[in-house]
C-alpha cells in the first residue's frame, strides 16, 4: 500500500490548530490576584499624614471601620483625603448605612486641639452613630 501525500489547499484548515484556554485562565487569575493585592496595599496611601498619640491601654481592633475621619495638627478635618466641615460629616453619615451598624474611626494628630476632636465626635453622634473609636499607636518601648 503506497503512501499518499496530500497537499494542503487554502480551504483546508488543519484540526490541530486550537487555542488552549487553561493557561489563559491561569494568567487571568494571577492578574486578578495581583491587582487585588496592589489595591489593598494602597489603602493607607490616600490618608492625611498625622502623628498619632500613644495609648498604653488601647485595644487593637482587627475590623476596619467603613468611615475614617482624620484631624491634622492644624485642625483641618478630612474624610478620604477631602476636606470636610462638621455639617458635611453629619450629612454624609446620615446618608450612609443604618446608624446601628455603622462604625467610625477618628484619627486625630497628637497636636490637634481638643475642641476640634470633640466637634467631630459631636458631628458623628448627631448622625445617630454610637460606635466611635479613636485611633492611637502603642507606646514605643
Amino acid at each position: 500500500m503506497p503512501v499518499q501525500l496530500h497537499s494542503q489547499s487554502s480551504d483546508d484548515h488543519g484540526d490541530d490548530a486550537r487555542i488552549e484556554i487553561i493557561p489563559l485562565i491561569d494568567i487571568m487569575f494571577f492578574l486578578l490576584a495581583s491587582f487585588m493585592l496592589v489595591s489593598l496595599s494602597m489603602t493607607h496611601l490616600h490618608r492625611v499624614p498625622i502623628k498619632l498619640p500613644e495609648a498604653s491601654t488601647g485595644v487593637a481592633d482587627s475590623k476596619t471601620p467603613p468611615f475614617q475621619i482624620a484631624i491634622d495638627a492644624n485642625g483641618v478635618t478630612t474624610w478620604d483625603s477631602e476636606i470636610v466641615t462638621l455639617t458635611e460629616i453629619t450629612a454624609r453619615l446620615k446618608a450612609g448605612a443604618s446608624p446601628a451598624q455603622t462604625r467610625v474611626l477618628i484619627a486625630a494628630d497628637a497636636e490637634a486641639r481638643h475642641k476640634q476632636v470633640l466637634g467631630v465626635l459631636n458631628a458623628v453622634r448627631a448622625a445617630g452613630i454610637e460606635q466611635v473609636g479613636f485611633e492611637s499607636q502603642t507606646p514605643h518601648s
